[in-house]
């Protein structure tokens, strides 16, 4: 049996499957308590207090962004709201368990309905109050083999970062979801670890526990009960493939000599030896967000410093790109109160909100500018009279290289008026494609229109690297399409002068690039955008990069 998902971290994973099904079942509905309201209250606060101390100690044990995420889930297993509305509904006479059933189930719908990295956090809330709800009534939640025999492939319906974040390569071989993203925890996890996995894969958890799965987490496939000698094919092809692209280092490079760096996103300090062992030549995109998330008050200035300091010196005289507070909307903050929206990816969020709350603006901004060489750019730019308003206030901090994120077609296509008022840009695909093609970009569903070959998203691409060339000025791709060898070389041809990518991606990126010439990468760039679709702008594009079967990407 084949399945077919979307393949989100790339890599060959086999071995036997181990399907995780959580099965807390719903309270009745109507359930009541005897007793008294106090001491049911108090029996849900108890509940509601170690699951969040298990959460903060899983998060402790795990560190890096597993870290940040488990603690983030911590406050919303005790935020106030959730709290106050179990206590309503116990006065109103509902056992506890059933109370907590109602309040988080409420909330969770209230974030599906919210799309993008939000939408994709109700998974997470659904989770949590199963935990809730288990502890209330004395049931264990089904957990993960402590110590397995051999790697598994490991299989959900969807997963959270409680099940996660303690995990190592040592015990999984791969992860398959039913649901997720490119942008759901499943997928930065296993991005993170280094493990092949494939999201939005249907009928994933009708495979039987305990037999033998292959998944490809470059294509997507999903092989159950493949044959030994095709497994060993597969593995054979991978293992060459990463010793082939091994052994091309050095900074990015084309075959005659046209000069691409090549840069990791990172999202914190516990990221930057990843990417410095990875041969990355700095950072295009330091999400800075990661900062924040998580936390009841923003950072100090005196944190916030030593983590951007910690990133100057992995890169000694490199560049280091550092993006300013992405919050609001798809990333909420405890300490920044979210208005009511109800198009959250729409509404107020990165720049928008950034200009909302100037003493969290100053405190960054202040930390930036104490860090000499650094670069600074705006998420979530619109128009040039934004893009005006982030330079002033970064040039009255002292900040002199200053850029904006290229995310909204509107910015895409008025790029020149934006570098009229910046000094580089930088272009996120990911919400790039999400606002070109009103699609989100945590939606399975939606995944064809994510596809970063779509002609269209290209356009957009050429657009503003054209803009930047006749500015004279640097422009970027941070998105997830800089971690594909073919568009990569794409990219290159459209006039993109340095890209970003995780730092898993670099060698695969870095070897496609010196296999072929400029006049091959723009050969390339040109045939993908006469394509009328995703894959028929892959296969024109491919027919003028050669080398990337020879290496076998």
């Amino acid at each position: 049996m084949n399945l077919r998902g979307v393949g989100v971290s790339p890599g060959i994973g086999h071995g036997p499957s181990y399907v995780l099904t959580v099965s807390v079942p719903e309270p009745p509905e109507g359930a009541t308590y005897t007793g008294e309201a106090e001491q049911e209250k108090e029996r849900a606060m108890v509940a509601l207090t170690q699951v969040a101390g298990e959460l903060e100690s899983r998060g402790n044990r795990a560190g890096g962004e597993a870290e940040d995420i488990l603690k983030a889930q911590a406050l919303m297993v005790e935020d106030p709201g959730l709290v106050v509305k179990v206590r309503s509904l116990i006065d109103r006479g509902l056992a506890a368990p059933r109370a907590v059933f109602e309040a988080f189930t409420k909330y969770r719908d209230v974030l599906a309905g919210s799309g993008g990295y939000l939408g994709e956090r109700a998974a997470d809330l659904g989770d949590l109050r199963d935990r809730v709800i288990a502890v209330l009534n004395g049931q264990d939640i089904p957990g993960l083999p402590a110590a397995p025999a051999e790697p598994y492939v490991l299989v959900a319906r969807d997963l959270a970062p409680a099940d996660t974040a303690l995990l190592s390569r040592d015990d999984v071989a791969a992860f398959v979801t039913e649901e997720g993203g490119p942008t759901s925890h499943t997928a930065i996890m296993a991005r993170s670890m280094g493990v092949p996995a494939v999201v939005a894969c249907p009928g994933a958890t009708g495979i039987a526990p305990g037999v033998r799965v292959m998944v490809d987490g470059t294509s997507g496939e999903v092989r159950v009960e493949p044959a030994e000698s095709d497994v060993a094919d597969a593995v054979g092809a991978a293992t060459a493939r990463q010793a082939a692209l091994a052994s091309w280092t050095g900074p990015g490079v084309t075959a005659d000599g046209h000069s691409v760096p090549l840069l990791a996103n990172v999202g914190g300090p516990a990221e930057l030896e990843a990417a410095v062992a990875a041969g990355a030549e700095g950072i295009g995109l330091y999400r800075s967000e990661f900062l924040f998330l998580g936390r009841s008050e923003p950072p100090s200035a005196e944190e916030q410093r030593h983590a951007y300091r910690a990133a100057q010196a992995a890169f000694p005289g490199g560049t280091v790109v550092v993006r300013t507070l992405d919050g609001g909307a798809d990333k909420p903050l405890a300490f920044l109160p979210m208005p009511a929206e109800e198009n959250p990816a729409l509404g107020e969020r990165g720049l928008r909100r950034f200009a909302r709350f100037p003493e969290v603006m100053d405190v960054q901004l202040d930390a930036l500018a104490s860090c000499e060489g650094v670069r600074v750019m705006a998420p979530m730019v619109a128009t040039a009279e934004e893009a005006a308003w982030f330079a002033r206030e970064c040039a009255e901090k002292g900040l002199t290289d200053v850029g904006v994120m290229i995310e909204i077609p509107s910015a895409a296509l008025r790029a020149a008026d934006l570098l009229d008022r910046v000094d580089f840009v930088s272009i996120g695909t990911n919400d790039l494609s999400q606002y070109a093609f009103a699609a989100d970009r945590g939606l399975g569903a939606m995944s064809a229109l994510q596809d970063p070959w779509q002609p269209a998203l290209l356009d957009l691409v050429a657009t503003t690297a054209l803009a930047a060339a006749r500015a004279g000025k640097p422009c970027g791709v941070c998105g997830e399409a800089s971690a594909d060898p073919a568009l990569a070389c794409v990219l290159t041809g459209l006039g993109v002068s340095s890209l970003s990518m995780a730092h898993s991606a670099l060698a695969a990126v870095r070897a496609g690039l010196a296999a072929h010439t400029m006049e091959q990468c723009e050969a390339a760039a040109d045939a993908a955008r006469t394509g009328s679709s995703a894959a028929d702008a892959r296969a024109r594009a491919r027919v003028h990069l050669p080398g990337l079967d020879r290496l076998g990407l």
